[in-house]
């Protein structure tokens, strides 16, 4: 079982989600704790006030709601009744036993989850702290209840970033839309940092979904308008887009913009870990774009890789799962670009995919907007790179030109490969962090000296060396 907990800042928008789901037919109010009269003989309304007169009672309270999600394991056969125990349970462990709460079960996802929906102002007044509620009282309760009940504990089913991606990932038809992208936003938007649109849209389309804001000039770009929308394994748009205003936790333009500059700062510590897992890889036995994609993974990061409409590579970005950090090859500095990687890795800087390729490599024409950026996963990739050797024979002479091996090239391969030989994993991770002495600045205090001196005219200044 997974526990869910947010504050919303209005218990009305909170109901009003789970309601609209009871009309749209995805989701039914299976119980009612704390009210005069059952779930099913209550309307919106009804609901709403017997929230709200509990909440009159304390004016200074500026959180005053809870909503939560248990989710369960599909493996987990629990009934209605089941669930109701399990959320009655839920909340007396947590301290919300004596307050109204509504229980909503949703059937909008592949695995069974309730909704919450509580306040947290007792009848007296007084409001129940809710600091830190999700680490101690909620996570205490959760494994209590799993042993009660004998459900999957999430620990015994530990995913990496890829089981848990394909188990998000958006299926059209298959859920209802807006749904399904609410719980990849959920999953992306607050966990991740990026600071462009185009660096959100990396990690977005892992799960087939993709923010956008429209064509230059078009009505939704100059109101600042933000819409998401799904896609199919294609990348091809799926379906009618979905307004960001129209999603639970508005996750509008301005709210994304607000995050590009605050994960910008936060993120620059974790620099040197997505550089040095790189420069790891890289160190291996890597000899093409695919095979370093694949030795990424394993390291918990992924490549997402740009192309023109001719096929060439002309950018990278890296998405370090592991820290949730997304950065442009650029951002990390020069050696990680495009174009150094590929000489790292003894390919042309003008990497083209092979004949028939770009389809699904998914490439980025220059009339396109970075939004339309499509991962390359390990295996499409695999075919579609061109070492410099295998050049075809008809290449016109300026391509040829380009694609071959230069004599410095060819001798940093060879220097690297005789610096890595026989070195053990503790030398090779000792020679990636060693810091390089560079002896080409001059100290402060001689530039401050010898300026000084250029300031008396008149004089001929001599300087030791």
């Amino acid at each position: 079982m997974v526990a869910r907990i947010t504050s919303p800042k209005a218990i009305r928008k909170a109901l009003s989600y789970n309601e609209n789901k009871v009309r749209q037919g995805v989701a039914e109010c299976i119980h009612a704790a704390g009210f005069i009269k059952d779930a099913e003989q209550m309307n919106f309304y009804e609901k709403l006030h017997r929230f709200e007169d509990r909440i009159s009672l304390n004016q200074r309270a500026k959180t005053n709601a809870l909503h939560i999600s248990l989710n369960f394991d599909a493996a987990d056969q629990l009934d209605k009744e089941r669930l109701i125990e399990i959320a009655g349970l839920y909340m007396e462990k947590i301290g919300f036993g004596d307050q109204p709460y509504l229980v909503y079960q949703h059937h909008d996802s592949g695995h069974r989850h309730v909704h919450i929906l509580t306040t947290s102002i007792r009848e007296d007044g007084r409001r129940i702290d809710t600091y830190n509620i999700g680490r101690n009282q909620s996570e205490k309760a959760r494994k209590e209840i799993e042993n009660v009940y004998s459900l999957v504990k999430p620990e015994s089913k530990k995913q990496t970033w890829h089981d848990q991606q394909e188990a998000l990932k958006v299926q059209y038809g298959k859920t209802e839309t807006k749904r399904a992208i609410s719980n990849v936003l959920d999953k992306v938007i607050n966990q991740y940092r990026y600071t462009s649109l185009a660096e959100l849209n990396a990690v977005l389309l892992q799960y087939n979904v993709m923010a956008d804001r429209g064509q230059h000039g078009s009505r939704t770009y100059q109101n600042g308008g933000l819409v998401y929308r799904v896609l199919d394994d294609q990348g091809k748009k799926a379906g009618a887009p979905v307004k960001a205003s129209d999603i639970y936790n508005k996750p509008t333009w301005p709210l994304i913009q607000s995050r590009f500059e605050m994960n910008g700062k936060t993120r620059k510590a974790d620099a040197a870990h997505a550089r040095t897992a790189i420069d790891w890889v890289l160190a291996g036995p890597t000899d093409s774009l695919a095979g370093f994609a694949r030795a990424l993974e394993k390291e918990h990061m992924h490549l997402v890789i740009r192309r023109n409409e001719d096929g060439i590579v002309y950018g990278l970005t890296y998405i370090d799962h592991t820290r949730r950090n997304v950065f442009n090859g650029s951002d990390l500095g020069k050696e990680y670009s495009a174009r150094r990687v590929l000489e790292r890795l003894g390919l042309s800087p003008q990497l083209t995919v092979a004949p028939g390729q770009n389809k699904s490599c998914g490439n980025l024409t220059p009339a396109a907007s970075a939004t339309d950026i499509r991962p390359v996963t390990t295996e499409n990739a695999k075919p579609a790179f061109l070492p410099k050797e295998d050049v075809p024979q008809n290449t016109p002479p300026a391509a040829t030109q380009t694609a071959s091996i230069t004599t410095g090239q060819k001798e940093f391969n060879e220097n690297r490969e005789m610096n890595l030989a026989g070195k053990s994993l503790a030398e090779l991770i000792e020679l990636l962090v060693k810091p390089e002495d560079s002896f080409e600045q001059v100290p402060y205090e001689l530039r401050k000296e010898e300026k000084q001196r250029k300031k008396k005219p008149g004089q001929e200044h001599f300087i030791e060396r």
